[in-house]
Formats: structure tokens, sequence, C-alpha cells
């Protein structure tokens, strides 16, 4: 099934961008100083965003697809999972973001390098469900 295989192939993206940030560019971006921290999450997590928000909703519409193609329930699953990464930027993550961005990082120091921290840990639930979805896909191509 060819759109379920792109539907794996769009969450095992969505992952992999995930866990890049997690364990590269979170912590490479944390041993600059407060100022250069803040200066280079904003457009970092600009760019992630668009490129995160655009596989997520790919990879849900795909997986819809398949499960109507299929009537694989399992398919219908991975694509919530997927999705499941826009309510959970949008209500959890977008507070934290939100003050982020608001901030001048001429002003910045320990208030900033804090939340940046706290951004990185809500980061990683995003990486948990690209994985979770992921595998869901995999899990529904070998039924």
């Amino acid at each position: 099934m060819l759109v379920g295989h792109f539907a794996l192939i769009v969450a095992a993206l969505f992952a992999g961008a995930a866990v890049y940030v997690n364990v590269a560019e979170q912590p490479a971006r944390l041993h600059l100083d407060d100022q250069s921290l803040l200066v280079q999450w904003k457009p970092a997590y600009k760019r992630g965003f668009t490129m995160q928000a655009s596989l997520a909703v790919a990879g849900f519409l795909l997986g819809v697809l398949a499960w109507l193609q299929t009537n694989n329930w399992e398919w219908l699953l991975g694509a919530v999972v997927i999705l499941a990464n826009w309510p959970y930027t949008l209500l959890i993550m977008m507070p934290t973001n939100k003050q982020l961005m608001a901030m001048d990082p001429a002003r910045s120091g320990p208030t900033s390098r804090a939340l940046l921290e706290k951004w990185g840990s809500l980061h990683a639930i995003r990486t948990a469900l690209g994985f979770a979805a992921t595998f869901i896909f995999l899990w529904a191509s070998m039924s």
C-alpha cells in the first residue's frame, strides 16, 4: 500500500527531525552564552515549526487515506498520534514559545536560559509522538 508507506516515511522524517533537535541542536545551543542562545533559537524555532507542522499534517492526511483504503484502524491511530503534535504544541508548548519570542536578546539571562531548557524538555514529547506514530504506521504496514 503506497499511501501507507508514504505515511510511514513522513512520520519517520518527523521523528528524525525532532530527535535531531533534542540530541544535537538543543544540547549544542545550550553551550552558547545567554544572548546568543536566544538569538539562535528564534529563527531555528520558526523554521522548525513550519517544517514539523507540515510533516504532521501530511502524516495525518496520508494515515487517514491509508485507513480509508484499507479499513485498518491502525492507520487511523498513527494518523491521530502524529497529529497530536498540533494540540500539544498549541496548548502546552506555545506559552513557553511566546515568552521566548517576546524576549529581547539584549536582556537575556537566567530566565531565558531556564525557559529554553524547559522548551527542550517539552520538545522531547514531540519526539516521542513522532516515534510512536512511526512505529504505529510500521505496525499497520505489516498487518
